[in-house]
C-alpha cells in the first residue's frame, strides 16, 4: 500500500535521507520473518496427518502440493519445530507489542474511524482505479487496518494455538473456541490469513522498490525515493 513519510515520525539524517523504521521495529520485523514461514511449513506438516478442510470435493491441499514441499512424512519433526518456533513467535510478538507501546509507535498503527472510511480510496487508488492519491501518514488507512488486523491475527493464533496444544490442562480456554474443533478451526483459518497477508505484502514490497525495501534493513530512506511501507 502506499504511503509517504511523516515529518513528525521521521529524523533528518542528511539533504537526502530520513530515519523511517527504528531499530526494533527492524529487528523485530526480520526475526518473525523466518519465525512465521517455519511455523506455517511445520504446521502443513501438521495439517498433512489429518486434512480436515475441504472446499466442497475440492481438497484444500492436494496430494501433489504435498509431495511437492514433502509433507507427507515425519509428522514428529514437523510437530517438534512448530512447538519450539511457537514459543519463539510468542516471545517475539509480546516483545513487539509492549515495544509499540512503550515507544507509542502503536498511535501510528491503530486506525480511526476516519481511516476506516479512507482504507476504501487507498485501495482504489493501488488498484489504478483512482489517479488521486488519499491523504497519508506514515501508514495510510488500509495498511493501518492490515497492520492492526495482522497484529490481532497473531494474538488469536497463539491463543487457538494453546487451545489445541492444551485442551486439557487448558479446558476452559478451549471452551472460548467452542471446543477443541472451532480451536483448530479457528487456528487454521488464521494460518491461511497469514499466508494471504505474506502474498499481498511481497508484491506491494516488489511495487514499493529498493529504496522502501533498504529502509527496512538500514532504517533511512532517501527523501526522493518512493516512501511506501
Amino acid at each position: 500500500m502506499t504511503a509517504v513519510t511523516d515529518p513528525a515520525e521521521t529524523t533528518d539524517v542528511s539533504n537526502d535521507a530520513v530515519l523511517k523504521h527504528r531499530s526494533g521495529n527492524r529487528w523485530m520485523h526480520w526475526i518473525n520473518f523466518p519465525i512465521l514461514t517455519i511455523m506455517i511449513w511445520s504446521g502443513l506438516r501438521i495439517y498433512w496427518a489429518n486434512r480436515a478442510y475441504s472446499i466442497g470435493p475440492i481438497d484444500l491441499f492436494p496430494e501433489w502440493f504435498n509431495e511437492a514441499l514433502g509433507l507427507e512424512r515425519r509428522l514428529a519433526k514437523g510437530m517438534a519445530f512448530h512447538f519450539t518456533f511457537g514459543w519463539l513467535f510468542t516471545v517475539n510478538g509480546i516483545a513487539y507489542g509492549l515495544y509499540l507501546w512503550r515507544t507509542g509507535g502503536w498511535r501510528k498503527i491503530v486506525p480511526d474511524r476516519e481511516h476506516l472510511k479512507e482504507a476504501f480510496g487507498v485501495v482504489l487508488h493501488d488498484l489504478g482505479l483512482r489517479k488521486t492519491a488519499p491523504v497519508q501518514g506514515k501508514y495510510n488507512a488500509a495498511q493501518r487496518i492490515i497492520y492492526t488486523a495482522v497484529i490481532l491475527m497473531g494474538g488469536l493464533i497463539g491463543i487457538s494455538g494453546f487451545a489445541i496444544y492444551k485442551p486439557i490442562q487448558l479446558s476452559w480456554l478451549t471452551a472460548m473456541f467452542g471446543g477443541y474443533e472451532g480451536a483448530r478451526l479457528v487456528h487454521f483459518l488464521t494460518t491461511m490469513g497469514f499466508v494471504l497477508f505474506f502474498v499481498v505484502h511481497l508484491v506491494q514490497v516488489g511495487r514499493a522498490g529498493w529504496s522502501n525495501f533498504a529502509s527496512m534493513i538500514t532504517g533511512y530512506e532517501r527523501r526522493n525515493g518512493a516512501s511506501r511501507d
